[in-house]
C-alpha cells in the first residue's frame, strides 16, 4: 500500500484560507531566506586605515612642511575605529624602526582627540630630529605600509607616498619582485619633476606608468595626486 506523504502542519492549516501549495511553497521559501540574511550579519568593517610615507632624500625634506600639513587634514577627518600611521623613506625602509608615529581611535570622543594630540606631538619630535637619506627605498616603505595597514583588519586600506617616486636603492638590496597590494590603494602625492624630467617629460610620465603597473599587478589600485585640494574628493568616496 502506497504510504500517503501529508503537507506539513502549518501549510495545511494555510490552505484553509485559499492559499493553493505553489504559493505556500514560495512563501515558504522567502520566509527561509528572509531568516537566512537576518542570521547573517554583515561583518564588512567600515573602518579605514591610512599610512603615509615621507620621502626623506634630498631636497624632499625642505617639502615635510606640507606632509604635516596633510597629517593635520587627516586627522580632522578620521573616526573612531580608523588607522593612521606615518613612516619614513630611507636606505632600508622595510623596518618597524622607520614607523614614526601610529594611532588607532577610541570610540569615545575625548579619548580619540587625546590621541590625536599626542600623534602630533610624536610626529613633531620624530620630523624634527630626521636626516636625510642618501638612497630611496620606496618598494621597502611599501611593504612596511601593506603589513601594518593589513594588520589593522581595516575595510578601506590607503598608502600615501609624499615623494618623487624615483627609487635609488643601495647597492645589494633587491626590490624586483611581485608586490602584494590586495584591496589597497596607493596615492603618490606631490609627485615633484627631477632636473631630468624637465629635459625630458617622458622619464616622468614613464616612472609614474612604472609604478601604477606595479601596484595594479599586485592587486591594488594608483593614484597620483599632486593638486593637494583633490584629497578631498578622494577622502569623500
Amino acid at each position: 500500500m502506497r504510504a500517503i506523504i501529508r503537507p506539513p502542519l502549518f501549510m495545511r492549516r494555510l490552505a484553509r484560507f485559499g492559499l493553493r501549495p505553489i504559493r505556500l511553497a514560495v512563501l515558504a521559501a522567502t520566509l527561509l531566506a528572509a531568516v537566512a540574511l537576518t542570521g547573517c550579519p554583515d561583518t564588512t568593517s567600515h573602518a579605514q586605515a591610512i599610512y603615509m610615507l615621507l620621502d626623506t632624500s634630498g631636497t624632499y625634506q625642505q617639502e615635510l612642511d606640507k606632509a604635516q600639513a596633510i597629517v593635520h587634514w587627516l586627522l580632522a577627518r578620521l573616526q573612531p575605529g580608523d588607522s593612521l600611521a606615518v613612516g619614513r623613506i630611507d636606505t632600508a625602509s622595510f623596518s618597524e624602526k622607520d614607523l614614526l608615529a601610529k594611532v588607532t581611535f577610541d570610540s569615545r570622543p575625548s579619548t580619540a582627540n587625546d590621541q590625536k594630540r599626542a600623534f602630533l606631538s610624536a610626529l613633531r619630535a620624530a620630523v624634527v630630529n630626521l636626516n636625510g637619506s642618501p638612497y630611496t627605498d620606496i618598494t621597502g616603505g611599501i611593504l612596511q605600509a601593506a603589513e601594518f595597514i593589513d594588520e589593522t583588519g581595516a575595510g578601506r586600506k590607503t598608502i600615501l607616498v609624499f615623494s618623487d617616486m624615483q627609487e635609488e636603492l643601495k647597492p645589494g638590496y633587491e626590490r624586483d619582485f611581485p608586490l602584494d597590494l590586495a584591496g589597497i590603494r596607493v596615492v603618490a602625492l606631490n609627485v615633484t619633476k627631477l632636473r631630468n624630467d624637465q629635459i625630458d617629460p617622458r622619464k616622468y610620465q614613464q616612472r609614474l606608468e612604472e609604478w601604477r603597473a606595479r601596484v595594479e599587478q599586485g592587486g591594488g589600485s594608483f593614484l597620483v595626486v599632486n593638486d593637494l585640494e583633490r584629497l578631498e574628493r578622494i577622502f569623500g568616496e
